[in-house]
């Protein structure tokens, strides 16, 4: 078995995750904020996608991050003719961001990262107890 291969293509999966739990703390954090001026767009949800990508040197496919795009889902709206952001009808534009998905994709994401990181740890025990055969 090659351990380095395969602490290479966990490393990956754990990076690729990592940028993907980055986004939807992003989409979380900005999931109430609306726009600045009167009829203004407000925050967009920022989707990851993965793809693919072959590492030559080691010989295996690798995940990585294909591009960040945005959520093209319509803008919840809330009467609130208060607000300095309402239009001229006293509607509010709310972000397409449903903190449930969030929270759901933030788990899944968590899941993957976690399983990377117990390849890597059994890979580490793997290798150590064969140096202690050697010894």
């Amino acid at each position: 078995m090659d351990f380095a291969k395969t602490l290479q293509i966990s490393a990956a999966g754990m990076n690729a995750q990592g940028r993907r739990l980055r986004v939807i703390a992003e989409n979380i954090a900005n999931s109430s904020t609306t726009a600045l001026e009167p009829g203004g767009k407000p925050y967009r949800r920022k989707m990851i996608g993965f793809k693919n990508e072959l590492d030559r040197q080691l010989g295996v496919d690798l995940v990585k991050v294909a591009r960040t795009r945005f959520d093209d889902a319509a803008f919840g709206k809330r009467f609130d003719p208060g607000n300095p952001a309402a239009d001229a009808d006293g509607y509010v534009l709310l972000p397409n961001v449903n903190p449930l998905i969030e929270m759901t994709d933030m788990r899944e994401a968590m899941r993957s990262y976690e399983a990377n990181l117990n390849v890597i740890e059994a890979s580490r025990t793997m290798l150590r107890g064969t140096i202690d055969l050697l010894r």
